[in-house]
């Protein structure tokens, strides 16, 4: 099967690029398996590519021996041809505010409900997973909240969460100066929840930056904490949390601005989809769609376990 090297650095080069699907076929191909296609249920190398259905046989005799580029990745199972898969990524990583799943929909002519599931197993591949390593030097902390404005709710609604933070989803943040971000939703703001994570993910001996919360209080000696009480200004010199805060408008402006609302079930989903813009932000849009495509084999998403019917199968 012939392999292709180009790739393309714009919207309309990646559309012209991949509407051939042996094209697109043989860039994912190449891209996942640089060193051979192997069969990704046993791993042989002895496979035999047939053109006209766009499939390999493995010569071992085992179930399932005939297998398309998308086995073993995000879009497994996945109905859309890669040609379609292959834009549905671009259009994902390289939207700096994200983009709604109706103009997804729109864009590839498939229904809302395709498009957004095809978007949900896109954000999976854009996880960073485990960390290799520590946060360090000058690093910001702080915690927001994510959900609806009172004013905009329905008075029955307004009257059963109340005003302020409460009803909404809670969402730290910890922010390497001139470096990377990485969120995680947290089920409050207590010390006893959020200290674990710094400790985490922050090595010891780092300058950290955090507002007055009282549940930041003791990080000392570990760490040279340093706190701004956002009540008297917002900066003193080198102390405050400005870098955190100028991320956390850009998340609620995705939020907002592009999905209008997301389930609380969903929210790590699109945390990790942005803090990957972010933490990719000075790389070219072919690095970044490169950089997802190479993340998209060897994780999976049901559209039950997406949805939390898996979860509530076993539970019962």
């Amino acid at each position: 099967m012939e392999t292709k090297n180009t790739m393309p650095e714009t919207l309309i080069q990646a559309v012209r690029t991949f509407s051939d699907l042996d094209y697109a076929t043989a860039f994912f191909a190449q891209i996942r398996w640089p060193k051979g296609v192997r069969c990704p249920h046993c791993g042989s190398d002895q496979v035999d590519y047939m053109a006209a259905r766009r499939l390999w046989q493995c010569r071992a005799k085992h179930a399932r021996n005939q297998f398309s580029v998308k086995v073993g990745t995000i879009f497994e199972e996945c109905k859309l041809t890669i040609d379609k898969c292959l834009i549905a990524i671009w259009l994902e990583v390289n939207a700096k505010n994200s983009i709604s799943s109706y103009e997804v929909a729109r864009h590839l002519g498939v229904t809302q409900k395709t498009a957004w599931f095809l978007q949900q197993r896109i954000r999976l591949a854009m996880q960073v997973g485990t960390f290799d390593k520590m946060l360090k030097g000058e690093v910001e902390v702080d915690e927001t909240f994510i959900g609806g404005k009172a004013r905009n709710m329905h008075p029955g609604k307004r009257k059963a969460k109340g005003r302020g933070a409460t009803g909404k989803a809670v969402v730290m943040g910890l922010l390497e100066r001139h470096g990377e971000v990485r969120t995680l939703v947290v089920d409050n703001t207590k010390r006893r929840t959020l200290k674990p994570h710094i400790h985490a993910h922050v090595e010891k001996g780092t300058q950290v930056f955090t507002d007055a919360l009282a549940s930041y209080a003791g990080l000392n000696p570990e760490y040279v904490h340093q706190v701004i009480d956002h009540a008297e200004c917002y900066a003193k010199g080198n102390i405050h949390t400005n870098g955190l805060e100028n991320y956390w408008s850009l998340f609620k402006r995705c939020i907002k601005g592009t999905h209008v609302s997301v389930e609380p079930f969903h929210l790590f989903r699109y945390l990790d989809a942005e803090a990957f813009r972010y933490n990719n932000r000075k790389t070219t849009d072919g690095e970044r769609f490169l950089g997802v495509l190479k993340g998209a084999a060897g994780k999976r998403l049901t559209y039950k376990g997406l949805i939390g019917e898996a979860l509530q199968v076993s539970a019962a």
